[in-house]
């Protein structure tokens, strides 16, 4: 089935394309079945021909953006939440991206990463790349994925992203997603309060002691500006490794022992290299 010459679509696709700013072939196909069309021929031809209009944009296998009319797609800007949010259907911001859409990042980066059990491969579109990394082993064998994840819509899309708490927990956790230790640093400091409670418990779920070591060594060094009290140190105390662990197993080398955690720093840390006036 095709549209020579450009002739009008048996079904009208345009009120579709006006209320979904990045969709997928399913949708479209559930759309044509409430109009009485399962045709997967007619699926195809007409994106073919809402394409070839320029009401229709590519970003990867069966994900698209709607073009508004008169419009040049080449130039049109395609918001990389909505298209984050769509690349899988149980898609939570996660790690440095969440930071970003809290406005807790200290830098921008052309990175979306979103956590999901859905595998998919990395996305680049316009100069982002699109990152999927599975949600943490423990989490999924407890049933516990959803723990510190909040929703809120946005052009009609549901978007889910991970709270600061969980937030903050999985940058520590995963640096190798999450960015350098300057850029988790700064970006951490930004954030003025922390449900430590809630912290606590996510620490406790993930159940690794190196990442609760990490989460007690930031929390003591930041005691004052969080109001972290003796009791909430203590409770991470009970949980970290029993042996000295690497901060960054990556990267084991200019580490410093310290004892209260068990844990092999940075020097960067410790001395705050990137406050160096140059």
């Amino acid at each position: 089935m095709s549209f020579e010459g450009q002739r009008k679509p048996p079904v009208n696709l345009n009120v579709f394309l006006s209320t979904h700013s990045v969709f997928t072939v399913e949708e479209v196909r559930q759309f044509l079945a409430e109009h009485g069309s399962t045709n997967p021929k007619t699926r195809k031809a007409l994106l073919t021909y809402h394409r070839s209009k320029g009401r229709v944009l590519p970003i990867r296998r069966g994900l698209y953006a709607s073009v508004p009319p008169g419009r040049d797609p080449a130039k049109y800007a395609v918001d990389p939440v909505l298209i984050a949010a769509k690349l899988a259907g149980d898609a939570v911001f996660a790690y440095h991206t969440a930071l970003e859409y809290h406005g807790k990042a200290y830098s921008a980066y052309n990175r979306m990463v979103y956590a999901s059990d859905t595998r998919s491969p990395a996305t680049l579109f316009r100069g982002t790349e699109y990152i999927r990394v599975p949600h943490p082993a423990t989490l999924r064998s407890t049933g516990n994925t959803e723990f510190g994840v909040s929703s809120s819509e946005r052009e009609g899309v549901t978007i889910r992203v991970t709270n600061l708490e969980r937030t903050m927990v999985d940058v520590l956790d995963r640096p190798d997603v999450s960015g350098s230790w300057e850029e988790i640093w700064r970006s951490l400091e930004m954030v003025e309060f922390f449900d430590l409670d809630q912290v606590i418990r996510y620490a406790e779920l993930l159940g690794n002691a190196t990442t609760a070591a990490k989460v007690g060594f930031y929390l003591s060094q930041h005691r004052d500006a969080l109001m972290v009290d003796d009791e909430i140190l203590a409770m991470l105390r009970r949980m970290v490794p029993k042996q000295p662990h690497y901060m960054d197993r990556g990267k084991r080398s200019d580490g410093r022992l310290v004892p209260e955690w068990n844990l092999l720093v940075p020097l960067e840390i410790l001395e705050r290299s990137w406050e160096e006036i140059l």
